[in-house]
């Protein structure tokens, strides 16, 4: 049996299945589904500004890569199914519910909250499954995708919860960690299971145009997020320099959007979307992967902005620094790694502006150079990556056929 076969394929309930011509598109209740994510974003940034060392920085990126688990496993299920459809639009509607649960215990995930946070993370990613297994029926490659899936996803979700039952502090931050490695194992692998095999990326029926498209939007959320940040603390104190400090860190906004979003987002949707067998094993990198980085980096961005309007002529520390410089670097490896996975190129001029922007770090430390310094200086990196594009179009253009 092979997917070339589809007379074999029967699913039980074809009304909630989407159809696989062309690049399906974004439904309003996917896009009501991801407004809950504004406000994960939002605790994520807040948690990074109240734990400004290395721990607070880790586990800031334990709890994102779990919210992303979350969101992006949801996005292949309505790349699978239909959102339009009765039964699935409650099921978003549901874990949205949930995901709000999980974003406000960001907090105290680590703390009086941990169960709650564990407790909701089990429920959606094992319930999504569940859902998902009796609305394929009948097909049977999304089926035993699930199937194999499933054994994974309450193997890490055990693992969530014993975290906080049994221990909190390390032992929870241990295996917490052992979740997300074991995660992104068992997707890599295709989800083996003993006697059973695993599921093979090429049998997944990816429509790499909608994944695509639905990251795309998860990356203007965060970068929403970094300007509702900055907005509010400017609405706390305005005075010209706030303004000033807003005006600089809204630039920076732009500045990722930039680079994001001018060339790349719109010629990675083709790329992906017509690469037949690869798709699923290139969405798995490029989107399970790599989009989580770069919206690290616009949340570490965000953090770094909002010490820039509370205190724009302070003498940068180690934290502001990392965040202000550290946070631009962030998103520039996840987007070069993204490019290189798509174009099998090497993208020099974001490998170069990573290096620049940490050698930066020591440098306005040491100098005590002030956090706007740190943040005009990250602005101009970026910048310079965007001119740097922008002039490599144009000789292409100019380059004979």
């Amino acid at each position: 049996m092979t997917p070339s076969e589809p007379s074999v394929v029967q699913p039980r309930r074809p009304w909630l299945l989407r159809d696989r011509r062309g690049v399906q598109p974004t439904t309003s209740t996917e896009l009501f589904f991801d407004l809950v994510f504004i406000f994960s974003t939002t605790q994520l940034a807040h948690y990074l500004i109240a734990h400004p060392d290395w721990r607070g920085a880790a586990r800031t990126a334990l709890l994102l890569a779990l919210v992303w688990f979350v969101w992006i496993y949801t996005t292949w299920g309505t790349n699978w199914l239909r959102p339009d459809q009765a039964p699935v639009r409650a099921l978003l509607i549901a874990l949205m519910l949930g995901s709000l649960l999980l974003s406000a215990a960001i907090p105290e995930a680590f703390g009086g909250d941990g169960v709650v946070f564990a407790l909701v993370y089990v429920t959606v990613q094992v319930g999504r499954t569940l859902f998902a297994l009796w609305a394929v029926r009948g097909q049977p490659w999304l089926v035993d995708g699930f199937q194999k899936a499933l054994p994974w996803f309450v193997v890490t979700s055990v693992l969530v919860v014993l975290g906080v039952v049994l221990g909190g502090g390390a032992f929870q931050e241990t295996l917490w960690t052992a979740a997300v490695v074991i995660e992104v194992i068992g997707l890599q692998s295709g989800f083996p299971v003993p006697g059973r095999g695993r599921s093979p990326a090429k049998r997944w029926m990816v429509e790499g145009g909608h994944l695509a498209e639905r990251c795309q939007a998860f990356i203007l959320i965060a970068l929403g997020e970094s300007i509702l940040v900055t907005g509010s603390t400017l609405a706390q104190h305005l005075d010209l320099t706030m303004s000033a400090a807003f005006v600089l860190a809204f630039a920076g906004s732009v500045a990722l959007w930039w680079v994001y979003f001018a060339r790349s987002a719109p010629a990675a949707t083709e790329v992906i979307a017509g690469a037949g067998e690869r798709t699923g094993a290139l969405s798995r990198v490029a989107f399970n992967y790599l989009h989580p980085v770069m919206v690290a980096g616009i949340i570490v961005t965000s953090a770094g902005d909002e010490q820039l309007l509370r205190q724009p002529g302070a003498p940068a520390t180690a934290a502001t620094a990392l965040f202000t410089l550290g946070g631009p670097a962030l998103f520039l490896t996840g987007h070069a790694a993204y490019k290189a996975v798509l174009w099998r190129t090497l993208p020099t001029s974001r490998i170069t502006a990573v290096v620049v922007l940490l050698a930066l770090v020591p440098v306005g430390v040491g100098l005590e150079a002030p956090v706007a310094a740190c943040a005009t200086a990250a602005l101009v990196v970026t910048v310079a990556v965007i001119m740097t594009d922008r002039v490599r179009v144009r000789a292409a253009a100019r380059r004979p056929s």
